[in-house]
C-alpha cells in the first residue's frame, strides 16, 4: 500500500464522523422508480432526505439543503424544468450538486439534458456507469466514439477489468479535468477521480446490480457523504460503504439461502451498520 492509499483510508474515521454529525439535508430530485430506495439509504449513511421536485418550492428547499442530487432516471418536462430552477439556485448558494446521468447515450433528451447541465452548471460530482461516463466523455469531445448502453445498465462491451482499467481510469481523470469535477464510475470494478488523484475501488458484489435501484441509492448517499465531507473523500465513503454492505448483504444472503428480495433489504441493514473499522480493514483501493 502506497502513503497515499494509507492517508486516504486514515483520513476515512474523521469523514465517517462528519457525515454522521452533519446529517446532510440531501435534496434528491430522482425517479419514482426508485425514491423510495434513495430515502431509506440517504437515512442509513447518515443524511437526511428531502425529496422535492414542484418549481413552485424549489428555491426554498436548495436554499436551506446541504447538498442536491439531480437523477435523470425517468424524465419529465416538468422534471428537467425542475432540475435547472434547482441547479442555478444551488450554484447561488455555493450547494454541491450531484449528478446521476441515468441512460445518457441512449436517447436524445437524456443526451441534451445531461450537457445542458453539465454546460450551463458547477456540477460537484458524477456518478454513473462506465457506459454513461463514456458518453458523456464522447458528448464533451474527450472520447471518439463509445457503446451504447443497455438500457440504462451498463454495456457488457465496457466493463472495467484488470486489462483496460489504465486507459479506463485515464479516460475518467481526463474527463474529471475537462469538466473540473469529481467522477465516479461504477462497475466490477470502481473509478474515482478528481482529475488529480484517480483511485480503482475493488469491492463489491454480482448481485448489486440485479435489484432495481442499486446505482441510484449510491448516488444519493454520495449527495450526503459528500454533503457532509468534501467532493473526493466523501464519494470514496459513499462507494465503500456501498460495496462492502453489498459484500456483507451478499454473505448473508448465502448463508440463509435467500434471493435478491433479501439481499435489498439486507444492503440497507449494513449501510446503517456503516462503521470506520470496517471500512478501513475491508477497503480495496490502489491508486492509479
Amino acid at each position: 500500500m502506497t502513503n497515499t492509499e494509507k492517508d486516504l483510508l486514515d483520513r476515512i474515521d474523521l469523514n465517517l464522523k462528519s457525515i454522521k454529525e452533519k446529517n446532510a439535508l440531501t435534496h434528491c430530485i430522482t425517479n419514482s422508480v426508485t425514491i423510495n430506495d434513495c430515502a431509506n439509504a440517504v437515512l442509513a449513511i447518515g443524511g437526511s432526505p428531502f425529496m422535492a421536485e414542484d418549481a413552485e418550492e424549489l428555491e426554498e428547499v436548495v436554499t436551506i439543503a446541504d447538498v442536491l442530487v439531480i437523477n435523470i432516471g425517468k424524465l419529465s418536462k416538468n422534471q428537467i424544468e425542475s432540475m435547472k430552477i434547482s441547479a442555478k439556485t444551488a450554484n447561488n448558494t455555493d450547494t454541491p450538486i450531484i449528478l446521476d446521468p441515468v441512460g445518457v447515450g441512449v436517447t436524445e433528451l437524456r443526451n441534451k439534458t445531461t450537457m445542458d447541465l453539465i454546460e450551463n452548471y458547477d456540477i460537484t460530482a458524477i456518478r454513473g456507469n462506465i457506459s454513461e461516463i463514456k458518453s458523456i466523455a464522447k458528448l464533451a469531445g474527450v472520447l471518439d466514439e463509445s457503446n451504447t448502453a443497455k438500457g440504462v445498465d451498463v454495456n457488457i462491451d465496457d466493463l472495467i477489468t484488470e486489462e483496460n482499467l489504465k486507459s479506463n481510469g485515464d479516460l475518467i481523470c481526463e474527463l474529471a479535468n475537462k469538466l473540473n469535477t469529481v467522477i465516479l464510475a461504477s462497475g466490477p470494478l470502481d473509478i474515482l477521480s478528481d482529475g488529480k488523484t484517480t483511485v480503482v475501488i475493488d469491492n463489491g458484489d454480482d448481485m448489486m446490480p440485479l435489484i432495481t435501484g442499486s446505482g441510484c441509492m449510491l448516488s444519493s448517499i454520495v449527495g450526503s457523504c459528500i454533503g457532509g465531507s468534501n467532493p473526493f473523500e466523501g464519494s470514496l465513503v459513499a462507494i465503500l460503504a456501498m460495496n462492502i454492505a453489498g459484500e456483507k448483504a451478499r454473505a448473508k444472503v448465502d448463508a440463509k439461502d435467500e434471493g435478491t428480495g433479501s439481499f435489498r433489504a439486507y444492503l440497507i441493514d449494513y449501510l446503517y451498520k456503516t462503521d470506520s473499522e470496517t471500512l478501513i480493514n475491508e477497503a480495496n483501493i490502489k491508486i492509479l
